[in-house]
């Protein structure tokens, strides 16, 4: 079994790869929506969550927004966050190898697998990437997101140019839909792997 990560900084197109990796039939394990569950209603970090910062539940659920405003740029909150929700996604992801291991490959999107230094855990490190511009203008046009914001979640991420010398395929998503396209068939014949089904 090959196990491969895929990662990239905010607005870089990873989860659109991602699911075109998981189209050809290797098992995906999405970090982020692992943990959006488990903050949702009846999520299992949601009282540990509550506990640590008052204030940020709603309707038994973690409200993300209000949690964001008050990690982001304090460095020490984000670190409490981290060790409430890294283990608990290091747990989950465990299972699903367990659950997928007579699978020849597993994909696992890890959008801060640099950041937690999580690569060593892997075959193959996949980073997705684009120009700046490009980058800001996907994330800009996301709901509720203002300059500031971005601005926080990036010095929170490892810069892209370091992502890229660190990856062992480094996909661009600057171009068209089929560009990308081709890039993931690329990597997976180069693998070995075609089509996984």
């Amino acid at each position: 079994m090959i196990k491969i990560a895929i990662t990239g900084s905010i607005g870089m197109g990873k989860s659109t790869v991602a699911a075109m990796f998981a189209e050809t039939g290797i098992p995906l394990f999405d970090a982020d929506a692992e943990v959006r569950a488990m903050q949702g209603f009846g999520g299992q970090l949601v009282d540990a969550i509550g506990k640590c910062f008052p204030g940020t539940i709603r309707g038994g659920a973690v409200d993300r927004d209000l949690l964001a405003a008050r990690v982001l740029g304090d460095r020490a909150q984000l670190t409490v966050l981290e060790l409430i929700v890294h283990p608990a996604v290091v747990e989950r992801r465990a299972t699903f190898i367990t659950a997928n291991h007579q699978a020849p490959a597993l994909l696992f999107d890890i959008p801060l697998l640099f950041e937690t230094q999580g690569q060593a855990a892997f075959d193959k490190v996949i980073v997705v990437s684009a120009p700046a511009a490009v980058q800001r203008k996907r994330v800009m046009a996301r709901p509720g997101m203002t300059a500031d914001k971005f601005a926080q979640i990036l010095k929170r991420q490892m810069p892209d140019a370091a992502k890229r010398e660190r990856a062992d395929f480094v996909i661009d998503t600057g171009g068209s839909v089929d560009q990308t396209r081709a890039q993931v068939r690329a990597i997976l014949a180069c693998l070995g792997l075609g089509a996984a089904r």
